[in-house]
C-alpha cells in the first residue's frame, strides 16, 4: 500500500488530568513525524476534544476514503471491545461510502516489553544503592478492568519481565476495578522480605491513576524504611509506542488485527462471566464526551428526562391516586405503594407492606450510587423497566441459571435461588440492591449471610409468593435490623411485586435528580 491509501484515527480514552492529554498530544506528534504524508487525526471517548467522530470528519474532509481506527489503549478490554467498535459502527452507518477498519490494542508487543525494561533500568540506575535483582521484587501495576482476559495480560507481563530480567519475584496489582488494589498489593509485596521493590505502572500516559500509584509507592517507602522502593516510569509518548501504533494501523487495514478471542468473555463462556457472551457493542461515554472542553456554562451533567409513563399507565395512576386516601402513608413510600396497586389491581394489597425506617430513601440513593440490582429469579429481572434501567445505568444480575450456581447448589445442598444469592454476596459485596420475588430460601440465605457473615446489601426487597416457608421467611427478614428492607406479611407477593418496588425506587431516583437539577438552575 502507498502512503496515501488510508488515514489513521488514533482513538484515545481522554483524561481529567491535563498532563495525560498533553502526553497523548505528544504521541500524536510522534505518529505524524513517522507517517510521512499519511493523514493522522486523533479523538477521545470522553473528557477531551476532539471527539472520535470529529476526528473522522477531519480526515474525511481532507479526502480520505479509507480510515483505520486504532485504539489508543494498552489492553483489549471494554474500551477496545465495546466502546470504540460501537463508535466505528455508528460512523460506518453515517458514511456508507467510506471503508472503515479497526486496529488491535497495543497489548504485549515486544517493543513495549523492551520499553518496560528500559524504564526499570532507568529507575535502578537512579538509585544510589546497588541491589541484585535476586534480592528485588518487581510489582507491575495495571489499570484494572472488568475483563479477566485483559487483567491476565498484566500477570503475563509481570512473569515475562520477572524471568527476562532475573527478578527474584514479581507481584501484580491494579489501580481500580480488579484486585488487589495498589496499596494492598504493595503491602503484600513488602511482606515477601526483599530488599528492593520496583514499581512499574503499565500505563501509556500520566494521569490521576499514575499519580496515585506513585503516591502509594511513596507511602510504602515511608512505612518500610528497610525496603528500597523504586518507582519506574510509565511508557509515555515514546517513539517505540508510536511505532507500535503504526504497526497496528497497518494490520487493521490488511485485516490482520488480532485479539485473543479464545478467552474473550463476549465470545465464549469464561468462568464467572457466562452471562456476557453475545452482549451488544455499545458505548457508555456519551454523557461525558468532550466534557472538559465545553464552555463553563455547558460543563454540567446533562439534564435528566423525567419519567414519562404511557398514557394508559398515567390514567391508571390517576385513578389509583383518587381511589384511596394515601395521606396515612409516608410520602417516600407512596410511589411504591401506588404502583403495587397498579400491578395487583387490588387497593388492599398494600395494607400488609412493611418498610424499615428510611428504606425507600436508602434504596433510591443506592440505585444512583451502586447501580446494581441482584434478583433471585429471572422473572424479577425481566420485570424491571428497560428504559429506566438504561437512564440510570443500572446493571441487573441473576445467577439462578449459571453453571457455577448449579455446582454450588449441588455441592452445598442449596436451592439454586439461594445459591445465586450466595454468589451475589461473593461477587458484589455490599454494593447492590437485592430484590427477591419468588424463593423463600433466597430470603433465608440473605438473613444468614447478614447475621453470620456481616453482609450489608444496601436494600433488601423480599416479597415472595407461596405457602411453604413464605410467611416465616418474611418475618425473619422483617426482624433483620442490620439492613434496610421492604417486605410484607402473609402469602401474597411474587416477582411482579418485587420488580414493581424496584421500578418505583428507580422512578423516584430519576425524579430526585431532575428536581435537584432544577433547583441548581
Amino acid at each position: 500500500m502507498s502512503q496515501q491509501d488510508y488515514a489513521i484515527v488514533l482513538a484515545g480514552h481522554g483524561s481529567r488530568d491535563p498532563d495525560g492529554v498533553n502526553e497523548f498530544m505528544q504521541l500524536v506528534d510522534a505518529l505524524k513525524a513517522r507517517a510521512g504524508e499519511r493523514r493522522i487525526a486523533h479523538g477521545f471517548l470522553e473528557f477531551a476534544r476532539p471527539t472520535i467522530d470529529e476526528a473522522v470528519d477531519q480526515v474525511l474532509a481532507a479526502g480520505a476514503k479509507t480510515v483505520v481506527m486504532v485504539p489508543g489503549v494498552l489492553l483489549a478490554a471494554t474500551h477496545a471491545k465495546n466502546d470504540m467498535p460501537s463508535e466505528l459502527l455508528a460512523l460506518q452507518q453515517a458514511h456508507p461510502g467510506v471503508a472503515f477498519h479497526f486496529g488491535a490494542a497495543l497489548d504485549l508487543h515486544p517493543r513495549l516489553l523492551a520499553l518496560c525494561r528500559q524504564r526499570i533500568v532507568e529507575a535502578e540506575a537512579a538509585s544510589p544503592h546497588t541491589v541484585s535483582r535476586n534480592d528485588a521484587c518487581l510489582v507491575v501495576v495495571g489499570r484494572g478492568t472488568s475483563d479477566p482476559d485483559a487483567n491476565s495480560e498484566i500477570s503475563k507481563l509481570a512473569r515475562m519481565l520477572e524471568e527476562g530480567l532475573g527478578f527474584a519475584a514479581s507481584f501484580v496489582c491494579y489501580s481500580g476495578t480488579a484486585k488487589p488494589l495498589v496499596a494492598d498489593g504493595l503491602r503484600a509485596a513488602a511482606l515477601l522480605g526483599y530488599r528492593r521493590i520496583v514499581v512499574l505502572p503499565y500505563f501509556l500516559f500520566d494521569g490521576v491513576l499514575v499519580k496515585r500509584i506513585y503516591g502509594a509507592a511513596a507511602d510504602l517507602a515511608a512505612r518500610h524504611p528497610e525496603i528500597e522502593v523504586l518507582s519506574a516510569g510509565y511508557l509515555g509518548p515514546d517513539p517505540q509506542v508510536a511505532e507500535v501504533f503504526l504497526e497496528r494501523a497497518q494490520e487493521g487495514v490488511e485485516g490482520r488485527a488480532a485479539m485473543n478471542c479464545a478467552l474473550c468473555k463476549y465470545r465464549v463462556q469464561i468462568v464467572g462471566f457466562e452471562q456476557q457472551v453475545g452482549e451488544p457493542q455499545r458505548g457508555h461515554h456519551g454523557k461525558v464526551r468532550g466534557l472538559l472542553e465545553r464552555e463553563p456554562a455547558a460543563n454540567q451533567p446533562p439534564a435528566w428526562k423525567r419519567y414519562a409513563p404511557h398514557p394508559i399507565e398515567a390514567e391508571s395512576m390517576r385513578i389509583i391516586d383518587e381511589g384511596r386516601d394515601w395521606s396515612a402513608f409516608p410520602a417516600e413510600q407512596r410511589t411504591a405503594l401506588m404502583r403495587l396497586v397498579h400491578t395487583t389491581g387490588d387497593f388492599n394489597s398494600v395494607d400488609d407492606l412493611f418498610f424499615s425506617a428510611g428504606a425507600c430513601e436508602t434504596g433510591m440513593r443506592a440505585l444512583l450510587r451502586c447501580r446494581r440490582v441482584v434478583t433471585d429469579v429471572t422473572m424479577v429481572e425481566t420485570g424491571l423497566k428497560r428504559e429506566v434501567l438504561r437512564q440510570l445505568e443500572v446493571e441487573t444480575w441473576c445467577g439462578v441459571h449459571d453453571e457455577e450456581t448449579r455446582l454450588l447448589a449441588e455441592a452445598s445442598g442449596l436451592t439454586r435461588s439461594a445459591a445465586g444469592i450466595r454468589r451475589a454476596w461473593q461477587k458484589f459485596g455490599n454494593d447492590c440492591v437485592v430484590a427477591i420475588g419468588d424463593a423463600p430460601t433466597a430470603i433465608r440465605e440473605v438473613v444468614r449471610l447478614v447475621r453470620d457473615h456481616g453482609w450489608r446489601p444496601q436494600l433488601v426487597v423480599g416479597l415472595p409468593v407461596g405457602f411453604v416457608g413464605t410467611r416465616e421467611c418474611k418475618e425473619e427478614l422483617r426482624a433483620l435490623l442490620q439492613v434496610p428492607r421492604i417486605t410484607n406479611r402473609g402469602t401474597r407477593g411474587g416477582s411482579p411485586w418485587a420488580a414493581t418496588v424496584v421500578n418505583a425506587l428507580m422512578i423516584d431516583a430519576i425524579e430526585h435528580v431532575h428536581q435537584q437539577q432544577q433547583r441548581e438552575e
